[in-house]
């Protein structure tokens, strides 16, 4: 994988459908990241809409030095802070939430118990704090290096060691007691 520089680069060179290919590799990735800080998924929507935006208007800001994923996040994570900091001046309406079913091939019992550790996990994840979901967040489901991920926080490597040490200790103690009961 080139880390989206060559499709970034081809999309410089003219080629539109490299831009096309950018957002199709990290949209998704993009908006759960969002998600995680505004809690707000047509929201994190939006604020992946305008990074890509950004992206596309400024098309000199990037310089290549970082993976595009990370710099995608760093912008993300930069307007999600912006908007937590702004929202309570706008009149928010929810709309219905719709969640999608997930299709299981097994059967009943698996699909349960999958849904139960899944609500363990994201419980015990709501539970500790911001800085820690966003480390676990950014190593764990994104993937990304300590070096990127320290870029992404703005902190330096060591910092998001210590970070991620103190998290999954959190996270162990409260699976552990929760856990318990799925065993």
């Amino acid at each position: 994988m080139d880390n989206g520089a060559s499709s970034y680069r081809r999309f410089l060179d003219g080629d539109e459908s490299a831009f096309d290919n950018i957002i199709e590799e990290y949209k998704d990735s993009l908006i759960f990241f969002i998600e995680r800080f505004v809690q707000d998924l047509s929201a994190a929507e939006d604020i992946a809409i305008e990074v890509f935006s950004d992206l596309l208007a400024y098309k000199n800001r990037y310089n290549f030095k970082v993976q595009l994923k990370t710099y995608l996040f760093m912008i993300g994570r930069s307007k999600a802070l912006n908007y937590i900091k702004h929202r309570d001046k706008f009149y928010m309406v929810e709309y219905e939430n719709v969640e999608s079913e997930l299709i299981y091939k097994d059967n009943i019992e698996d699909k349960i118990l999958v849904d139960e550790l899944k609500r363990v996990v994201n419980d015990a994840l709501n539970k500790i704090p911001e800085e820690m979901q966003e480390v676990i967040h950014l190593i764990f489901f994104e993937e990304l290096s300590y070096a990127e991920t320290a870029k992404i926080m703005k902190k330096n490597k060591k910092q998001i060691d210590n970070l991620l040490y103190r998290a999954k200790k959190e996270l162990r103690t409260i699976i552990g007691k929760e856990g318990e009961l799925l065993l």
